[in-house]
């Protein structure tokens, strides 16, 4: 049923939940999890892109530690597209990605990954608070 999920990881504490979640649906379903990490490109690229390979790295040791199949993906570029980019090519059966505390007016404004994500999907997603 999930053989497939994407978990975008930002390194938020909302992220590390929506790991959580996909560990426990990778174990019931034996899912295999592919962790993403979508850093802008700027004139930090080096600093993000490292940042980036710290978060996926204790993913993969969280996911592994419970015995779940585990790969990473990191790449540059924006985050909403990316990931939606990701879950088309890869034909993933479920993305569980974290919920933010964004305000409904910086929501409005900026957007949310969150809400591009579930707006767009090509699949279910599950949204981990």
């Amino acid at each position: 049923m999930f053989e497939k999920i994407l978990v975008p990881l930002d390194g938020s504490e909302y992220s590390w939940r929506a790991l959580e979640k996909a560990v426990q649906v990778s174990r019931r379903f034996g899912g295999k999890i592919t962790l993403i990490h979508v850093y802008p490109d700027s004139i930090f690229f080096e600093e993000m892109r490292k940042s980036g390979e710290d978060i996926l790295a204790v993913g993969e040791k969280r996911a592994k530690t419970e015995g779940v199949e585990v790969e990473s993906l990191l790449l540059a570029g924006h985050p909403v597209e990316e990931i939606l980019r990701t879950s088309r090519e890869g034909y993933f059966d479920l993305i569980i990605l974290g919920s933010r505390g964004v305000s409904r007016i910086k929501e409005l404004l900026i957007g949310s990954v969150t809400s591009g994500v579930t707006k767009h999907a090509p699949c279910s997603v599950l949204v981990a608070k």
